[in-house]
């Protein structure tokens, strides 16, 4: 039976041949690498040869340890062309992360990006039994004199060239045996609790979900452009990327997260997934421009997306056509303000952006909307194969999570979880009979650990995620991830954790945008020698104190930040305060900041 990623690229190859399937900078410059499918496909046949070479067997785990770059999508399909699995890490993993993953998943390969990731698999290699073989993407590592276990990417690549008839033909046997119950990928999910465990997810649950996307995302064509931004170890990215090349969908990779706001400007995406913090940030830097402008100006923008906001929301998102006279008014403003706003982002030829992993407020949504940029909201998970429901193309509503897609069933369970059931769940976490058992209840609907409900339009409102929500002393329940998305709107906020499990009320602890803060400063003429003396400054607490307050407004009394602590050093993954993907371990950061957080209830 037909799986839809053990041929993609020959089946695109022969289709579009010498068209654009991937582009890329090169390593260390600024130059942009196109290659074709005819080109793509031919690599991936040389490393599929040169990975039956060197003894990899159906359905046995090759490691990728890499930020984004063309090598990472050439060996997963290669990979799939000899029925192996690649399993991603994320490139910012610790060393004990890429032990970890190396010995639960038994891999014997592992592909490694830059020097560093080469560094931090030569340190645990000797604890790592059954690594046998290190890839190296970049010919520029430097690789240890005593390391006998190392190659260059470059050097499997001519291994596959070389390969004889009789090579190219055990692979092809091997894709012609693919079976949709083959394991595709493990997915790690990011551990905010414990060890990560690895999701299994079948060729079936990629096959299905790239069908069903293509049912609900029905403005793609094969003229849009992509923009891989976030990880391809995420499964977000993972997932809308294979969606995206097997649709004929152009992919731009861009290698540091970083430099998104170059890349953006550059590539020109029409359509790109990102997580909520993306357009957050996009959305204070808009503001700001915005709050500089004269007053004439600013009217402007401000009746531009009055404007904006009538016709493609109460209008176009319902399908309907707007009245004449508001129609006018938003072509002059669109072209005037609304496009040159577009524009300056980088995505003046917008088609749609599929956004989720965590919530984003609805006056950033319906603002992004108004301005004529068609963001997706939606949600999954990794053990689903990334999207159960989404915004659909009309009658989307403001506030949820869209509706869920064809082909998956949801159903709310005990205490308001979210339960799934399609075939784009995961077939359980390798070689973890017991966690498998705890997620999935006795008739086989898998428990998200999310709790929701569904609107009178039967769209999906997630409510908070189950293990983050936590009781006061007062036995009121709050789910912090509505009030860090609220704050996270603000310029001056970067990042939030609220506190208050069975605490008389909640507070936060807030990692200030500095930059910002320091601008802010310098304007009121407020003196500092070090960021731990500026957040120490009454008039700077103030300043915030009061903000919050206001981005609080339509919260209820008791689920207010009534004290919060200003902290001089963002979370980060390094120090084990955010997961890969970017979520607050709150176990830790409780720990770690006990001092900070009792002090607030003295």
């Amino acid at each position: 039976m037909h799986n839809i990623l053990t041929d993609l690229t020959t089946r695109q190859a022969l289709i579009y041949g010498s068209r654009e399937a991937i582009s890329f900078k090169d390593r260390g410059t600024s130059h942009t690498t196109v290659m074709s499918w005819n080109e793509l496909d031919s690599l991936v046949s040389d490393l599929a040869c040169a990975l039956e070479t060197m003894g990899v067997e159906p359905q046995s785990m090759v490691n990728v340890f890499s930020a984004n770059c063309p090598e990472i999508l050439i060996t997963d399909f290669a990979c799939f062309r000899n029925r192996a699995v690649p399993v991603s890490l994320y490139s910012t993993s610790s060393p004990e992360q890429v032990k970890f993953i190396i010995n639960d998943s038994g891999a014997s390969m592992i592909m490694v990006g830059d020097q560093k990731q080469y560094d931090i698999v030569r340190s645990v290699a000797a604890d790592c039994p059954e690594l046998k073989t290190i890839v190296t993407f970049d010919d520029s590592i430097v690789i240890d004199s005593s390391d006998n276990m190392t190659m260059r990417f470059s050097a499997m690549l001519e291994l596959g060239r070389a390969a004889s008839a009789e090579c190219r033909d055990a692979v092809s046997l091997r894709a012609a045996d693919a079976r949709p119950g083959d394991i595709a990928t493990l997915i790690y999910t990011s551990g905010t609790t414990g060890e990560p465990k690895g999701a299994v997810l079948l060729h079936s649950c990629f096959d299905a979900a790239i069908e069903i996307h293509r049912k609900r995302l029905d403005t793609l064509t094969v003229d849009d452009r992509s923009l891989c931004f976030l990880p391809l170890s995420h499964i977000f990215e993972k997932a809308w990327t294979y969606f995206c090349l097997d649709f004929g969908i152009r992919v731009t990779i861009n290698a540091d997260p970083k430099e998104i706001q170059t890349a953006i400007r550059e590539v020109r995406p029409t359509c790109m997934c990102s997580v909520p913090r993306f357009w957050e940030k996009v959305y204070t830097a808009v503001q700001e421009k915005i709050s500089s402008m004269t007053c004439i100006k600013k009217a402007m923008v401000t009746r531009a997306l009055k404007i904006g906001a009538i016709r493609n929301l109460r209008f176009c998102r319902i399908g309907q056509r707007a009245p004449w006279w508001i129609e006018m008014q938003y072509r002059f403003f669109d072209r005037r303000i609304l496009s040159v706003m577009r524009k300056a982002i980088g995505i003046d030829h917008g088609n749609i952006f599929p956004t989720a992993g965590a919530p984003l407020s609805s006056n950033i949504v319906e603002f992004f909307h108004a301005c004529g940029i068609n963001i997706v909201i939606g949600y999954g998970l990794s053990e689903t194969t990334a999207t159960v429901s989404c915004f659909p193309t009309v009658g989307y509503e403001i506030g949820t999570v869209g509706t869920v897609l064809p082909g998956i069933q949801v159903k709310i369970g005990k205490d308001n979880e979210i339960l799934v059931k399609a075939p784009t769940v995961m077939q359980g976490y390798y070689r973890r009979p017991e966690e498998t058992a705890a997620v999935f209840t006795d008739d086989g609907w898998f428990r998200t650990g999310d709790a929701g409900r569904f609107d009178d339009n039967g769209a999906l409102i997630l409510t908070e995620r189950i293990k983050d929500l936590f009781k006061t002393s007062n036995g009121k329940y709050i789910a912090p991830q509505a009030l860090e998305s609220r704050l996270g709107e603000d310029k001056y906020i970067e990042q939030v954790a609220v506190i208050g499990d069975q605490r008389k009320y909640v507070t936060a602890i807030i990692i200030p945008a500095f930059e910002a803060l320091k601008e802010y400063a310098r304007k009121k003429k407020i003196a500092f020698r070090s960021i731990d003396e500026l957040i120490q400054n009454s008039e700077i607490k103030r300043m915030i104190a009061e903000r919050i307050e206001r981005l609080q407004k339509g919260f209820a009394s008791f689920e207010k930040i009534k004290k919060f602590t200003l902290l001089p050093k963002e979370f980060s993954i390094e120090s084990g305060e955010l997961t890969n993907t970017l979520k607050l371990r709150r176990p830790i950061i409780n720990n770690r900041y006990a001092h900070e957080i009792e002090a607030m209830y003295c």
